[in-house]
């Protein structure tokens, strides 16, 4: 058994044992929850047989895009799994695998952990592809059963929504769990070797699913906004608007498969920094403590949120009610987790340096900055708050002024994120200053180190919880494109008006959650990201303490150097995701005007050719994954050859920043003018006072709603996983950079030969894409 489980080897008690298992067993609790919940789903009625046309034409769509999507990514993901392996072969490995696997010769822990790392990425890989296609398959059978049971209640509507996000949810939670207690298990304190491959792997996915299913989403949504609401004056899914069915597979490929990969990421990310920074403790002060804490912190977090997550229903048939009950069970499950924290922090980590309040106030604090974070959006981008309503208000003045508003309060509420982050930040330092370092100091470790150890531990601890709510933050995201699809169908099918009425309020409160999520999702990015930063540096010393023993300095021309090109590299990303939209939506446009144009598609004699749009934006989606992953894979590489270590430190730090801001005000700004939309499309219709859809209010506000769509789902959200590949290739290539810090001529060959990748990558994003040949089939004679 000892063979086989190394964390056995690491003279933990009886206890750490056991809680070891349990962590595993409650991993595996989540995933059963989440097989409970599909079987209570699929037991519901899906409607009438319009309503399965329409949802039928919905699944084959996204069944379609995934299948191309992994075909895409296959060959990119051996293409790492081979390098991951090499890896090894180019640095030794940790003194931590040294260690654990002493008595084999070092030919044969290289091979050990060479294979562990390359097995670690591929399970990463493969998980994050799980959550994110299961999850989005079963928010396509949830949506037509929303609907179904929006002919009779609300009830019902909100519970099935908010179930079948919560499988989507409970599997990020128990897959997430899963993974990183197994690699413990069987790498023990040589864990962050394989760590790394296994968080770099669920990233990696999660960058690819964010981006292809944010320009597949609004290829489609900014086709069908431009054509039939603006040009046309058609209500949201028109049946008559060939881009309707891609729109609504759009919502699904992005905010379910590519939301989910992305929280689940950022799980997995921020528990390889928790278990390397908690491994590297150890290593100071002899604590297993450290390492199992953020496993049980974890833990706690599933039962947490299968808890919270089942309250959630509707306490009426009163729709004003559903925001109130999915934020009940968010809150119940925070304080579920917040209990539990105290409880075995008072128990298992009493004896650590320092006290245990110190662990246990790291993570109640990332659960308070999930709540704050989900408030400050909520605030931004809610329709019962001062930002949103002056930009409906702006809608007088035109489009211009509806985005002028949008812009400044995108731009306000990326302030205040970063207030909310640094204050987390200090928090966590002010929480570890004054530990009793000096009985750790060695000739090896000095008390500076030791400090600045504990502190990113904290922060790591931060990220932690403020992910201990992941089953509750998937479901919410989920919950949104599950009504936004409902609504679709019902209106495609021609469903009664109460019916209607419900569906577009959970549509509403669906907005909302996105957004809130969204929000969360860029917060533990920048969380993770530093407690990553913070492990480039710890890792950096241990390899060679000579390297950063002057910290990163700014004042370094060099070092800024990095900063700057680290600062630029989100704005890079974002422009080639938005210009990659507004390619394809230019097709979708001029797919839309051509099908209008065909005799009895405006009369609503004739269906549309939806498939030829699902076929533009599945085209569109996956022509730029590869372009944006060398990008974000290869620049800090060839940062690290070119100016060395310190300057890699100072691109990180870089492009943490930018991204963070970047980020929160896309996302925010995209929010907040769908949700000011929303506001003018809920008023009663009158043309004399400007009022309701068909308004010219209501038309500035489509074009506000229509720019701001590839800036809340595609550019921004996908800023996220890109900030954590970067920092994760980072961490990687360190060694590397620290053993060869000489720039031989291989060097220079290798930095050439990346640069000019690089240049490929960026060219053929910008090469215009050749438009599709017209078939002619009896749909479009």
């Amino acid at each position: 058994m000892q063979e086989v489980f190394r964390f056995l080897e690491m003279d933990l008690t009886s206890f750490e044992v056991i809680a070891t298992w349990l962590v595993l067993a409650v991993a595996l609790v989540g995933l059963l929850y989440a097989l409970f919940l599909r079987r209570q789903i699929l037991a519901e009625d899906k409607g009438t047989e319009k309503m399965i046309e329409v949802w039928e034409a919905i699944r084959q769509g996204a069944n379609a895009y995934l299948t191309r999507q992994l075909r895409t990514i296959l060959p990119f993901i051996v293409l790492l799994t081979i390098a991951l392996f090499l890896s090894v072969y180019v640095v030794p490995p940790t003194e931590f695998s040294l260690e654990v696997f002493a008595g084999y010769s070092e030919q044969t822990i290289r091979l050990i952990v060479g294979i562990g790392r390359a097995v670690a990425f591929v399970m990463g890989a493969g998980f994050s592809l799980t959550v994110g296609q299961l999850g989005m398959r079963m928010a396509v059978e949830g949506n037509v059963r929303v609907a179904s049971a929006a002919r009779t209640s609300f009830k019902d509507a909100l519970r099935i929504a908010y179930r079948t996000g919560t499988i989507t949810g409970m599997l990020t939670d128990g897959l997430g769990l899963l993974g990183g207690t197994l690699i413990f298990m069987l790498f023990g304190k040589a864990a962050p070797d394989a760590l790394l491959g296994f968080g770099f792997g669920g990233t990696l996915i999660a960058l690819f699913m964010r981006v292809g299913g944010g320009i597949y989403t609004k290829a489609a949504d900014v086709g069908a906004d431009l054509v039939g609401k603006v040009e046309h004056d058609m209500p949201e899914d028109d049946p008559r608007n060939a881009a309707v069915i891609a729109d609504l597979v759009g919502d699904n490929v992005g905010d379910c498969a590519g939301m989910a990969a992305d929280i689940f990421e950022s799980y997995e990310v921020t528990i390889v920094s928790g278990l390397i920074l908690g491994v590297t403790l150890t290593l100071i002060t002899g604590h297993n403590e450290y390492i199992l804490y953020p496993l049980l912190v974890r833990g706690i977090g599933v039962v947490a949120s299968i808890v919270g997550t089942y309250l959630v229903k509707g306490q009426s048939d009163d729709s004003g009610n559903a925001m109130q009950a999915i934020f009940r069970g968010f809150l119940t499950s925070a304080a579920i987790s917040v209990v539990l924290f105290g409880i075995i922090a008072l128990f298992y980590m009493d004896t650590v340096p320092g006290g245990w309040w110190r662990p246990f106030l790291s993570t109640a604090v990332g659960v308070g900055l999930a709540i704050v974070i989900d408030r400050l959006t909520d605030y931004f981008t809610g329709t019962h708050y001062r930002p949103v309503k002056e930009i409906r208000d702006s809608t007088s003045g035109g489009p211009a002024t509806t985005i002028l508003s949008g812009l400044a309060s995108g731009y306000e509420s990326a302030v205040w994120s970063v207030v909310v982050i640094a204050a987390t930040i200090v928090a966590a330092i002010l929480i570890y200053t004054n530990i009793p370092v000096a009985q750790f100091t060695s000739d090896r470790f000095s008390p500076e180190f030791i400090q600045f150890t504990f502190v990113l531990y904290g922060i790591a601890m931060t990220g932690i919880g403020m992910l201990t709510l992941t089953g509750n933050n998937v479901a919410m995201d989920s919950f949104g494109p599950i009504s936004d699809n409902a609504n679709g169908i019902g209106e495609m099918a021609g469903l009664e008006p109460k019916a209607r009425q419900i569906m577009a309020d959970l549509d509403s409160v669906g907005n909302t959650t996105k957004a809130i999520t969204k929000g969360i999702a860029i917060g533990s990015a920048v969380i993770a990201a530093v407690s990553l930063f913070g492990s480039f540096i710890t890792d950096v010393s241990l390899v060679n303490p000579e390297a950063l023993a002057s910290g990163i300095r700014v004042s370094q021309p060099l070092v800024f150097v990095g900063m700057l090109l680290g600062g630029a590299l989100p704005w890079m990303f974002s422009s080639l995701a938005i210009r990659a939209v507004s390619r394809a939506a230019g097709q979708m446009v001029d797919e839309v005007r051509r099908q209008f144009r065909i005799p009895g598609i405006l009369e609503g004699t004739r269906k549309p050719d939806y498939a030829r749009a699902v076929t533009i934006s599945t085209i569109a989606a996956q022509r730029d994954l590869i372009n944006l992953a060398i990008l974000a894979v290869v620049t800090p590489i060839a940062v690290g050859l070119l100016l060395q270590v310190e300057a890699l430190g100072g691109f990180q730090a870089g492009i943490i920043v930018s991204g963070m801001l970047l980020a929160v005000f896309m996302s925010n700004t995209g929010g907040a003018w769908d949700n000011g939309k929303k506001l003018i499309e809920d008023e009663e219709r009158n043309v004399e006072a400007n009022t309701g859809k068909g308004s010219e209010r209501h038309k500035a506000a489509v074009v506000g709603d229509t720019v701001g769509d590839p800036l809340k789902d595609t550019a921004g959200p996908a800023l996220n996983p890109m900030i954590k590949v970067v920092n994760l290739v980072s961490l990687i290539i360190a060694p590397i950079v620290v053993r060869y810090n000489e720039r031989g001529i291989g060097v220079i060959i290798v930095t050439i030969l990346l640069i000019a990748l690089l240049g490929w990558a960026i060219g053929r994003s910008k090469r215009e894409a050749e438009p599709l040949a017209v078939v002619t089939t009896p749909q479009n004679t």
